[in-house]
């Protein structure tokens, strides 16, 4: 029987899978299996698959013959997963010696639906720790009562599937698997389907995963039209949540964060080509029209004076039937 299946995309990623897989080995189990997800890359990555293959314990690679996303890499490994536990990481991160018999052991204590963990972020030489925005570690909680309050960091802007461990119910039950083709932001849509959803959570101190910053390959370094799939991400978040039982209390929260998200790209609106700036510009002004109106009104008086008056001016400009759709 496996008991923890841990799946890992991988695309154009040579100059730091080695480390991954090293980490991996370290924190391989008999009862591990490790489902290394090839988005068909480019570079010498299939080949240091293909030797993981043979040298990491537990190791299963699935090649993808077109490159689909992050999105679509981590559906073929869920569908592809065996373990009673699941859990993600990317390509380019890496874990500390023996973190995942630990995390086992916290949900395994814990018996809730998942666990979700702080993180440390690694932007060449610095480290810096992140820590779930929840008060209470190992206590099991409500996962809709993490989603609230609208104007302060919660769980749902913790938005990395890799910190956490999932059991195998809520894949069965439909709530772990992405947005197919979302090329950034797709943590978004899944992670607030999984507050609304699941039964039960907790936040523990355990770190144990090295989130990678400024890789030259990873869109959130790259200013070109597929940075702009947070639209469909987050309109996905607003449209799903507005069918949602407390959507009144919800919807707030949503609408705030996305408007946050669209103020950030307009202020480094200067890292993307011209013509994806003009783009994020119409698309961000279309998605600010489709809206729960009154909502957004009240996200944007409270605020700040720089984003309310920067959103409230793009609200303004006039949109293309195209951007609109």
């Amino acid at each position: 029987m496996v008991k923890l299946s841990v799946i890992v995309p991988f695309y154009n990623v040579q100059q730091y899978a080695p480390d991954t897989l090293r980490s991996l080995r370290a924190n391989a189990r008999d009862d591990f299996e490790f489902i290394l997800v090839d988005d068909c890359s480019k570079d010498e990555t299939p080949d240091i698959l293909a030797r993981a293959e043979r040298e990491l314990p537990g190791a299963v690679v699935v090649r993808h013959e077109r490159n689909g996303g992050l999105a679509t890499a981590r559906n073929t490994g869920l569908d592809t997963a065996r373990g009673e536990y699941l859990t993600f990481l990317d390509g380019d991160d890496w874990l500390a010696p023996g973190y995942y018999p630990q995390l086992l052991a916290a949900i395994e204590d814990l018996g809730c639906d998942f666990v979700r963990t702080d993180h440390v972020q690694c932007t060449a030489r610095a480290r810096s720790v992140h820590r779930v925005p929840t008060g209470l570690r190992g206590v099991v909680m409500d996962p809709r009562a993490a989603i609230l309050p609208a104007d302060r960091s919660t769980s749902v802007d913790y938005a990395y599937a890799w910190a956490g461990i999932y059991h195998r119910r809520l894949a069965d039950a439909g709530l772990l698997h992405f947005t197919d083709g979302l090329r950034t932001a797709e943590d978004r849509p899944w992670i607030w389907r999984l507050h609304r959803e699941a039964k039960s959570f907790a936040a523990v101190g355990l770190l144990g995963v090295f989130y990678r910053r400024g890789v030259a390959s990873s869109l959130t370094q790259i200013g070109d039209v597929r940075q702009l799939d947070f639209i469909r991400a987050f309109d996905q978040v607003v449209r799903e949540t507005a069918q949602d039982r407390d959507a009144d209390q919800l919807l707030p929260k949503a609408v705030r964060t996305y408007c946050a998200i669209i103020s950030h790209h307009l202020g480094s609106i200067e890292r993307f080509e011209a013509p994806v700036a003009r783009k994020l510009k119409s698309l961000s002004a279309a998605a600010l029209k489709r809206m729960p109106q009154q909502v957004l009104d009240e996200a944007l008086d409270s605020m700040d004076i720089q984003r309310a008056t920067r959103l409230r001016r793009l609200r303004r400009r006039p949109v293309s039937a195209e951007a609109a759709a």
